[in-house]
Parts: C-alpha cells; structure tokens; sequence
C-alpha cells in the first residue's frame, strides 16, 4: 500500500475582504477574496440555476450575489468587504444589493470598468 498524506483542512475565520464583481452584458461573475487576495467564494447566475438570456438579467446577478455572500459569512465569517466592479452590464447595482442582503457590510465601492482613452481606431462605417 502506498503512503498517502491526507491534507487537514483548518477553518479560516475571514473578518474583511474583497470582492470583485465583473458584469458583462451576458453574465455576472462575483468572486471573494480574503485580504491577501486568496479566493474563498465564486458565484455566477449559472451556479444559482440560471441559463440562457436570463444570466444576463439584474435579478441573477441579485441571486447569484447573495448565494456566494451567503456562503462566505457562513463559511469563513465575513462581516465587511471592499467591492470592486468592473464592466457594463445589467447586474452592477444588483449584485452589491444582494451582497447587503446578506448582512455583509460594503465599506467601499470602486469602479474599475476599463474605458479606452482614444486608444484603438474604431472601424469603417458602412455606406449608405
């Protein structure tokens, strides 16, 4: 028989952290992190049960927001998060709403949705 280490796994007690919240107009994927950065929690409209167009929607983002928070307080204990969003789709607004359904407390919203300065030419329009 061969030797097999069996890793213990401890339970982090996770007071703050991050979450980052990238909505695009087909999806919305929330991911938490502790203060270092390390995933804890992932969450998706796709995960909640949520498929097609309907992933798109504010509601899924709502729902998908509050099944990841659910999990993290109950999990690691989170109580305050920083939230960072990027992109601009429906479920922006959404899913800090359902982050504070939770009881998870927001104490900072950035908005880190990529805007071009004048970077890449935009395309030839089509005659008329």
């Amino acid at each position: 028989m061969a030797n097999t280490k069996v890793k213990k796994t401890t339970k982090k007690n996770v007071a703050t952290g991050y979450v980052s919240i990238q909505s695009t107009f087909n999806n919305t994927i929330i991911s938490i992190c502790d203060e270092n950065g390390e995933l804890l929690v992932q969450g998706s409209p796709a995960v909640v049960g949520f498929k097609g167009s309907k992933r798109s929607t504010a509601f899924a983002a709502t729902k998908a927001a509050m099944h990841a928070g659910e999990i993290a307080v109950k999990k690691y204990g989170l109580k305050e998060v920083k939230v960072v969003i990027k992109g601009p789709g429906a479920g922006r607004n959404a899913a800090v709403k359902g982050l504070d359904s939770v009881g998870i407390k927001v104490t900072q919203l950035i908005d880190k949705t990529p805007l071009p300065h004048n970077g890449c030419r935009p395309r030839k329009l089509p005659r008329k």
